[in-house]
């Protein structure tokens, strides 16, 4: 096992890589920028070095500062977290070649998974079900894309192969706005991900968001560990998970589990990945793989007792996966908030000075934040500041839970989006559950302050 990681992140996933670090007995250093020289897990680290300006750019993102770090720091290995160089396969290679070990997938796998259309195809080859749509990236000839997408059907969707976050997409209903959309997502992709192929997909109206989340050890062991709804977003941007799917039969879930778990045995995978599908009239189409620990990673965590964290360090180290596909159980229901210092309704950052910080406690709550009483949030990053997470045996009573959990978080100073995840748990469509992905822009708009 490792003596000393480096943690290559910042905010909340920073101090949660840390405290796995710490209840396995590894020694953790903690780069920082400028801007969060008074973070929580920079005071709490074993080291802590400085490695730039606030600027992502000249920080987060300086792959020779975080490198040479490590070298200096006596690291053997570095953790990714999510974001910033996690799914960068240059920056894991650079990190093995320079004699560490990188906290994640290979390089080839990051590659392959990284590109949307590489992985769809990838996946295609490994019995996955995915969206119709072109086999590679669109061709130049007009006459080829239009073929491409009558074959299709649409409306169809074009999308950025080297995307993600929910850039680089936009769809189209009919054949006149067919290749001005197509000429648009090239060039916002060239511009935004250095890489201008962009591929088509038929565009499903009402779709559930669904993932799978594996593990795999580079013993060629593979297993699945539940599925997670992450349909409650805006603009492709999650802001309520929850663990299981509700209104899934179990079969059905289970099929798509195992063939995802068959997949990264196929791929040669290592370590944690999700993968992504669409669901819609019983039937799953993948999207995307992340190959990365996930922001909603806890979910998963309370329902299986599986520390997801943990386990990416311990394959990282070599090990062998301790538990086979049978042993894994799910356990009750869990649902996760995201807390965003924005304003609740209009989504506008607001960074600032956090007066009062009082999160929430009581039984089947878990609260993953970075923040504290008089932390300033910074305006250079993203605006999440925590995550509540809140488990229990059933559905109703993991979302009872998290009423009153939401009703006891309390932030002075700056904005957050509490006050919709308030209004979202006394929601009768979301007490239902299933809901689509479309659902929470409509009842914004139908919320409009």
């Amino acid at each position: 096992m490792f003596k000393k990681i480096l943690i290559a992140n910042r905010g909340e996933i920073a101090l949660r890589i840390q405290r796995a670090c710490k209840e396995m007995g590894i020694r953790s250093v903690v780069v920082y920028s400028e801007a969060d020289r008074d973070a929580k897990y920079v005071k709490l680290a074993d080291e802590a070095v400085c490695i730039g300006p606030a600027p992502s750019a000249q920080s987060y993102l300086n792959m020779p500062a975080i490198i040479s770090t490590a070298e200096v720091t006596d690291a053997e290995a570095i953790h990714p977290g999510y974001g910033f160089l996690s799914e960068n396969a240059d920056f894991a290679e650079r990190v093995e070649k320079s004699g560490f070990v990188f906290i994640g997938p290979t390089p080839e796998s990051i590659r392959i998974m990284g590109d949307k259309v590489s992985a769809k195809q990838a996946m295609i080859k490994s019995g996955v079900p995915c969206v119709p749509g072109s086999p590679e990236a669109l061709p130049e000839d007009p006459k080829e894309i239009i073929r491409i997408a009558r074959a299709v059907g649409y409306p169809v969707i074009i999308k950025a192969a080297g995307g993600g976050g929910g850039r680089g997409m936009r769809v189209v209903h009919t054949e006149a706005a067919l290749l001005h959309a197509v000429q648009t997502t090239r060039s916002e992709a060239g511009a935004a991900f250095g890489n201008p192929a962009v591929y088509m997909e038929k565009f499903l109206e009402n779709p559930r968001h669904i993932e799978i989340q594996v593990l795999a050890d580079e013993h060629r062991n593979a297993v699945w560990l539940g599925e997670r709804d992450c349909s409650m977003q805006r603009r492709h941007q999650k802001i309520i998970e929850e663990a299981p799917a509700p209104g899934i039969p179990r079969r059905v879930i289970e099929k798509i589990g195992d063939r995802c778990a068959a997949a990264c045995k196929k791929i040669g995978y290592r370590g944690a990945g999700t993968f992504e599908f669409l669901f819609e009239n019983g039937e799953f189409y993948f999207i995307e793989m992340n190959t990365r620990v996930q922001v909603e990673h806890p979910v998963t965590e309370l329902v299986t007792g599986i520390d997801i964290v943990q386990m990416q360090i311990r394959v990282a180290a070599g090990e062998k996966l301790p538990f086979s596909q049978r042993s894994i159980e799910m356990r009750g229901h869990a649902i996760e908030c995201r807390i965003n210092a924005e304003d609740p309704y209009k989504f506008t950052p607001s960074p600032g000075r956090i007066t009062m910080w009082h999160p929430p406690g009581g039984p089947g709550v878990r609260v993953d934040s970075h923040v504290y009483t008089n932390y300033f949030v910074p305006p250079n990053y993203d605006s999440m500041i925590g995550k509540v997470i809140c488990h229990g045996d059933t559905r109703d009573q993991a979302l009872a839970r998290m009423r009153t959990a939401l009703s006891e978080t309390l932030v002075d100073g700056i904005q957050t989006n509490i006050p919709l995840h308030r209004e979202l748990m006394a929601d009768a469509k979301f007490i239902e559950g299933g809901t689509s992905i479309h659902y929470l822009e409509h009842w914004l708009n139908d919320h409009r302050r």
